[in-house]
């Protein structure tokens, strides 16, 4: 018998429990020798099943990602990375994270490794980032959020510290194709003055992965309370933006970078305005053959 999503562990103790009761015979969810050997080696080292990626942890126990992949699914999980973040929640707290994340990284992977090295190895975990964002993305929201960004009558994206600059960048790649696209707080005149702008039916792009920042959560609680409608770029099933959000993105950010990584983040920023840009047409190139005129006209200018 499978687990669902409602019944999947959102606490290292309570993933704990179950694994007691799987081994005991207690409990609906039945796995092999072979599984449950990984679940209890992953339970035993919480600190590299929280920071290791998929293959680094299928090489360590001479299994294959996809073995790992379903054991997360008959655990109840959606993926490897709903599983993952059990473990990363269960090591840190909201004001020391990035502090222990980087003593938890410097004991698995030691501190002489030279430049390239470490290089290497974050280049081909950021690549297993972009693959499984790849493999994990639902069609639907994808396509639905591109609609709404398309079609919506005002937009504003809302993303504080490392996620500022994503925020940016997004708002400035979506303002190339259409009108009315805005960071929530460009002009520096606050929250509640940016909200005030918006109308049901507007659309607020929100940006936080753990540890959430605070205002973040609570700007998408009340955009969604006054019928904004709400598109989450987040990490995780369990993360308070998808509570709030019409449309959910889960992205992978795991590596040996010190905060959270942003690669798959850039990734499917792109692959929204690329839907967006084919979803426009004509206006897209329009507002996009306007943008080039206007920059032409101003170098001749200087």
């Amino acid at each position: 018998m499978s687990s669902t999503l409602n019944t999947a562990p959102q606490t290292l103790t309570k993933l704990k429990q179950l694994f007691s009761a799987i081994e005991a015979g207690d409990s609906p969810i039945t796995l092999g020798k072979a599984a449950r050997h990984i679940l209890g080696a992953l339970i035993t080292l919480p600190e590299q099943a929280a920071f290791s990626t998929i293959s680094e942890l299928a090489d360590r126990h001479n299994v294959s990602a996809s073995t790992l992949s379903r054991l997360s699914r008959r655990l109840g999980y959606s993926g490897f990375a709903q599983l993952q973040d059990v473990f990363r929640r269960s090591l840190t707290q909201d004001k020391s994270f990035y502090s222990k994340r980087v003593s938890q990284l410097l004991d698995q992977h030691g501190s002489d490794h030279d430049g390239l090295t470490r290089m290497t190895e974050l280049t081909r975990q950021e690549s297993d980032n972009l693959a499984e964002l790849t493999r994990s993305i639902d069609a639907t929201s994808l396509s639905g959020s591109a609609e709404l960004l398309a079609q919506a009558p005002r937009i504003r994206i809302h993303g504080v510290r490392q996620f500022s600059s994503l925020a940016m960048f997004m708002a400035y790649g979506l303002g190339m194709l259409r009108n009315d696209v805005a960071m929530l707080d460009s002009s520096h005149q606050g929250i509640a003055d940016g909200l005030a702008q918006l109308n049901s039916g507007d659309v607020l792009v929100v940006a936080s992965c753990y540890p959430y920042t605070p205002s973040v959560l609570a700007t998408a609680e009340i955009a969604a309370r006054h019928h904004i409608r709400i598109i989450a770029l987040t990490d995780a099933i369990s993360s308070p933006l998808c509570s709030v959000a019409e449309h959910s993105f889960l992205v992978p950010n795991h590596s040996l970078f010190f905060s959270n990584s942003m690669c798959a983040f850039m990734l499917l920023i792109e692959s929204l305005l690329s839907e967006v840009a084919s979803l426009l047409g004509d206006n897209g190139l329009i507002s996009l053959q306007r943008r080039e005129h206007l920059i032409s006209e101003l170098k001749a200018s200087l």
